[in-house]
């Protein structure tokens, strides 16, 4: 099962990284091009939606690894029983936030294909790609909040929680 999970992780940070790859490789070319005084339709757009794709993508692995801003200041000084009710409310409500948001994104994503939306940009992309990794993203994340919290639940220490602990160590 960890290797399951590694390899979800791990799929989250290389669709992110892939994304940035492809948005640095698309403004580079967009420089190259006006340099000869040719322009490419709609480059700024799509740098655009790759940005979003690598912010929605990188979601669920930062969260596993710890990276999300979390209020650990308070965290750190509670305790025991204290703390493990912290952390399961946050993770609750997280949770839910989470799963609201890929639902409706997801359905959104859905609704563009439906009715065939497209861009209004120079070059008419159907929408529900653009919106797709916005929900594949949340998704993502939503599925990163679930086992941290079945993993809280069992006992064991979720992996954002290990992240924030070796570092408050550290300090």
């Amino acid at each position: 099962m960890n290797t399951v999970k590694h390899y979800f992780y791990l799929t989250s940070a290389v669709l992110s990284g892939s994304c940035l790859v492809i948005m640095t490789l698309l403004i580079l070319a967009q420089i190259g091009a006006r340099m000869l005084g040719v322009i490419i339709p709609s480059s700024e757009d799509f740098a655009g939606w790759l940005l979003s794709a690598t912010i929605f993508f990188g979601l669920a692995y930062t969260f596993n690894s710890g990276g999300h801003i979390r209020v650990t200041i308070l965290l750190s000084r509670l305790s025991g029983k204290t703390r493990f009710i912290v952390e399961l409310f946050n993770l609750l409500v997280g949770l839910a936030i989470c799963s609201y948001l890929a639902y409706y994104t997801a359905y959104t994503a859905y609704e563009s294909y439906i009715y065939e939306d497209v861009t209004d940009t120079y070059l008419a992309v159907p929408l529900w790609i653009i919106q797709s990794p916005m929900a594949l993203g949340s998704l993502f994340l939503a599925l990163a909040m679930s086992d941290g919290l079945i993993t809280a639940l069992s006992g064991k220490v979720p992996g954002f929680a290990a992240q924030e602990d070796n570092a408050l160590s550290v300090e």
